[in-house]
């Protein structure tokens, strides 16, 4: 058996940057079992792979899409997503708005002339919570707020002092694996957005699920958005994640929902041989 397998850099347009992500879209009308399915994400060793496979016309969505790890199955990732979409789009499988049936509900990507896509989410409820003890002293840095992101993300968004606080980060990925469903979100406000190109910046640390950082995270913006939109009082904001890799994501806030944009770029198109 063989097959076609992509790694898509995603939310980047260079190659080499954004958040590398697997693609396979399967011939079948189901998909195989859930142990091969982590065999191959395990193979990948990247922070996602993405498996889809073709929905019968006239249905709620069009595709099934599946997100494992290297160690797990996550409920929603933003990333793996549009890679998805892009190799639909690049391969001439779909065009225009694809929906995809997901654990955590319908999504929807629109390609957009530009060459970027356009995710539509829900977005994150946020309940701000205290700080849970040993969080601050495993990120390395004090933390001015925490909020819990609700059942789909399952991170713990932390509030720190200032962009420099959060690119200096080196935290005790280990010690973070206890205050958190998924992973931490450390976030603060751009130092110089007139300047820079966006308004705010993330990092995020997933130990629980084998990635001691993420380098681009869609879905953990369906949290941020709500988060600095309240803070900066607008509905459209950017914001960088700032990883060694590092990648830009738009974010749009449309109450229940959020639309990520950004680019994407295929880097390997390859032969799954197993």
């Amino acid at each position: 058996m063989s097959m076609r397998i992509r790694i898509v850099d995603a939310f980047t347009d260079r190659p080499f940057a954004g958040n590398p992500a697997g693609v396979l879209l399967l011939d079948s009308d189901a998909f195989p079992d859930d142990a091969w399915l982590q065999r191959v994400a395990t193979e990948m060793n990247l922070s996602e792979t993405a498996f889809a496979h073709p929905l019968p016309p006239g249905g709620d969505a069009d595709w099934a899409l599946r997100w494992f790890t290297p160690a797990a199955e996550v409920a929603m990732c933003g990333h793996a997503t549009l890679a998805a979409a892009h190799v639909l789009r690049s391969t001439g499988a779909a065009t225009g708005t694809v929906r995809f049936a997901a654990l955590c509900g319908i999504l929807t990507t629109t390609a957009r002339d530009d060459g970027t896509f356009t995710l539509d989410f829900p977005t994150a409820p946020l309940t701000e919570v205290p700080v849970p003890d040993g969080v601050a002293d495993a990120l390395g840095a004090d933390v001015l707020s925490a909020h819990d992101t609700g059942p789909h993300i399952g991170d713990l968004l932390v509030e720190l002092a200032d962009e420099r606080t959060v690119r200096a980060l080196t935290p005790d990925c280990p010690a973070l694996v206890a205050h958190s469903r998924r992973g931490i979100i450390a976030t603060a406000a751009a130092e110089d957005p007139s300047s820079s190109g966006y308004d705010f910046v993330s990092r995020c640390f997933f130990p629980q699920l084998g990635i001691d950082e993420d380098p681009v995270t869609g879905s953990a913006h369906t949290a941020l958005a709500p988060f600095w939109s309240a803070r900066l009082r607008r509905d459209e904001l950017t914001g960088l994640q700032a990883s060694a890799r590092s990648g830009l994501v738009a974010t749009s806030l449309r109450g229940d929902r959020t639309l990520l944009t950004g680019g994407a770029v295929t880097v390997v198109d390859g032969e799954l041989l197993a």
